[in-house]
């Protein structure tokens, strides 16, 4: 593979390995050095490989084990530490415990408002449909949900929701969900490596044979042969500086690695800024950013200024701080933009009216947080700003199958686009994660033939592995002097700066330039240690943030409108002529944009927007 070409070039090309070549940047190294070019592998044949061990592939590789399948699941860290368990709010279901006539329609409705109408309405339906079954199926797995008086499955308001329609376990909704999928994974004897990076799907560009990648704990390669590999590996909010995930996640993979493979990306220009992420300057540089759960504004939480005001009233005096999450985003950076900010740079959140044992009984997490950072939440205000999230773009797919375009490939999780459109519905992601991985998981069953149990390997396809095996070990001897680690602090600065909150033509193309000037770095990376190592695995993580950054800002720069978390300074109107999606494709020449329409919701959805339902914030007062 050959350096990652400048960003007016676009992706780099489409090689004769299939896919997107010279994604790997490296430094080259002579065999003379003494550093080892060429690594040992190990050959794996599976019927079906899950990329990704959160709740996405997790709940695939249930159903294809039920259906009498041994797929095999990989992850890059130990089973059940995945970005799941940041999911700490809850899981929505218009289950009715509380608020009766709630319904789907009403919850697909509520997803289209907040999406801002770019949604697949067929996804969304998909979803809001089938989340009641998924909720009662986790509760028969031994999910322990809270439980109203009377033992129903309780529930509560979440930011943007007609009705009480968020089931949840505390503050630690996500964690509980996992173990209760990882429980049941596990009760099927369904195989798993962790620690296993893959970085790149063997595929001539229309179908895939399998997956490349290496062991973290040994450097070793692995060869992943299968006809079938589903995608479930997140997105890619943490490309950005300030970001609630962990710096080892989120980075972008399953999206790189489904363009070269020579699928479609979606919406890339959504990306969900939290309101409530933790403000660093104050906690640390540990805590910038994390999460503090929208669960906090929904069992009545306050935001202020320093000054003491209770800003939303400014901004959303009907929903206050349950508006749309890019709603109350905007709002706090206008608020710090206007100098009404903290010290920090951020406002507050107070919690502290409600009763301490409330408190403790429903945000138990964030009480045991804070403690231990000298804030007790019973009776002072929390520090908070926005941070990116959730990224609502990703791979196309078609949501009944998960298929992407390219035989023997799907996707699921928040690895894809259609569901969110141009925003999140807070409580969406676990349920998108159940609604439509089974769904994906039963489709990818009947794929599969007998003769996929231990498919072959072809010369040419253990041609292209160690093609990939080379690359790896030249990227591993990069000796310059640029440690990958700066540079990706350094996109992430670039991202925060140009593709943040508030977005403009003229900062969106100097991103692009200072993205060129960021790869032209790339030429002089110096990798640290083996290919155990972290630099070795910031390095691998920079290849696939460095395209997906790309992909961001022109697609951020190609709409010229505001809608939803995607919001133009220079275009703040929402342009009905813009009620389209943005397709991403790669080829010879680089990226290419299209656009494609979207489609209407079925009846019963349309007389569920036509009745107008909305949040009634002053339930809570």
């Amino acid at each position: 593979m050959t350096e990652i070409p400048p960003a007016d070039q676009g992706v780099p090309t489409t090689g004769d390995a299939g896919g997107v070549d010279g994604r790997l940047p490296t430094q080259g190294g002579d065999e003379a050095d003494g550093r080892d070019h060429e690594a040992a592998y190990d050959v794996i044949t599976t019927p079906v490989l899950v990329i990704g061990a959160g709740a996405a592939g997790a709940r695939v590789a249930i159903e294809l084990a039920e259906s009498g399948l041994e797929p095999l699941v990989v992850g890059k860290r130990d089973y059940g530490d995945a970005h799941t368990t940041w999911a700490a709010g809850g899981i929505n279901a218009a289950l009715g415990s509380l608020d009766p006539e709630d319904n789907w329609p009403i919850h697909a409705a509520d997803t289209l408002n907040e999406g801002h109408h770019l949604n697949d309405p067929e996804a969304v339906e998909l979803t809001a449909k089938h989340m009641p079954d998924r909720i009662r199926e986790l509760d028969e797995w031994g999910m322990s949900f809270a439980r109203t008086d009377d033992g129903k499955i309780n529930q509560r308001y979440f930011g943007a929701q007609s009705y009480r329609r968020t089931c949840f376990v505390g503050d630690r909704t996500g964690e509980v969900m996992l173990e209760t999928l990882i429980d049941r994974a596990q009760a099927l004897e369904i195989p798993y490596r962790e620690n296993v990076m893959i970085t790149r799907l063997l595929s001539d560009g229309t179908r895939v044979d399998g997956a490349v990648g290496f062991d973290m704990e040994t450097g070793d390669g692995l060869l992943f042969r299968t006809d079938h590999v589903v995608l479930a590996a997140g997105g890619f909010s943490a490309a950005y500086r300030r970001h609630s995930s962990r710096d080892d996640e989120n980075n972008g993979d399953a999206q790189a690695l489904a363009l070269e493979a020579g699928a479609r990306l979606l919406d890339t220009e959504f990306v969900q800024f939290h309101p409530t992420g933790m403000v660093g300057e104050r906690y640390g540089d540990e805590w910038d950013g994390r999460l503090v759960t929208e669960a906090v504004r929904g069992e009545g939480g306050r935001l202020y200024n320093a000054a003491g005001e209770r800003f939303m009233e400014r901004y959303s005096p009907d929903q206050m701080e349950l508006d749309a999450r890019d709603v109350v985003a905007r709002a706090i950076a206008e608020e710090v933009r206007e100098g009404r900010g903290t010290e920090h740079g951020g406002v507050y959140l107070d919690i502290s009216h409600r009763d301490p044992e409330y408190i403790h009984e429903r945000l138990p997490t964030m009480v045991d947080r804070f403690e231990g950072l000298g804030v007790d939440i019973t009776a002072e205000p929390m520090e908070i700003g926005p941070t990116a999230h959730y990224t609502m773009g990703g791979v196309d797919i078609d949501f009944r199958t998960g298929e992407t375009g390219v035989e023997g490939l799907y996707a699921v999780g928040e690895a894809v686009a259609g569901v969110h459109g141009a925003n999140r519905l807070g409580g969406n992601s676990l349920a998108e994660t159940v609604a439509i991985g089974k769904l994906v998981g039963d489709h990818v069953s009947e794929q599969v033939t007998a003769g996929d149990d231990a498919p072959t390997v072809t010369d040419g396809q253990r041609a292209l592995a160690e093609r990939e095996f080379r690359a790896l070990a030249d990227l591993a001897a990069s000796d310059g002097n640029v440690a990958p680690r700066a540079l990706l602090e350094d996109l992430g600065e670039l991202l925060w700066n140009h593709a943040g909150i508030l977005r403009d033509e003229e900062g969106l193309r100097e991103g692009l330039e200072r993205l060129a000037e960021l790869r032209a770095r790339t030429a002089n990376l110096r990798v640290d240690g083996d290919r155990t190592s972290r630099s070795f695995e910031y390095a691998v993580d920079l290849s696939m943030s460095l395209i997906v950054a790309e992909v961001l800002l022109r697609t951020a720069l190609e709409r010229t409108e505001s809608r939803g978390a995607h919001y133009r300074t220079d275009y703040p109107e929402t342009d009905p002529a813009w009620r389209q999606n943005l397709i991403v494709t790669a080829d010879e020449s680089g990226l290419s944009l299209q656009r494609r329409g979207v489609a209407e919701p079925s009846e019963p959805v349309r007389a569920a927007l036509e009745e107008g339902y909305e949040l009634d914030y002053h339930h809570l007062e």
